[in-house]
């Protein structure tokens, strides 16, 4: 697994978290972001918990960070929602599968950055 880096503050009154170099491919992982969007933590946390998708674990962990951020910073962890979430392509591995007849045939694994932005509700 790659590292997830944090970052302090995204806004002034937002937190964000990322996970660069994923290894899974960004259109799995957008499935999983579409699901928890605009969520508040504790029920985005709760779907990611149950949902079968491999993405769910690595979003999971890069939520969690988010969430330690906004600790961190003061924050009121039973205020806050989901800002924010991108998926971005990363590099991509290239490998060769040997063919018939000596031909190859080109394998793209792929990567993704994964970015979860948090912020408190104003009631």
């Amino acid at each position: 697994m790659a590292k997830t880096e944090t970052k302090t503050k995204a806004a002034p009154d937002a937190f964000t978290a990322t996970h660069r170099h994923c290894r899974i491919a960004p259109r799995k992982v957008r499935l999983v972001i579409d699901m928890i969007r605009g969520l508040d933590v504790a029920s985005a946390m709760s779907t990611l918990d149950f949902s079968p998708r491999r993405g769910a674990v690595f979003v999971k962990v890069v939520l969690k960070s988010a969430i330690a951020n906004a600790e961190e910073g003061s924050a009121d962890v039973g205020s806050l929602f989901i800002k924010e979430t991108k998926v971005d392509e990363g590099p991509i591995i290239k490998r060769f599968q040997p063919k018939d007849r000596g031909r190859s045939h080109a394998i793209k694994k792929r990567t993704c950055h994964i970015y979860v932005t948090v912020a408190e509700r104003k009631s």
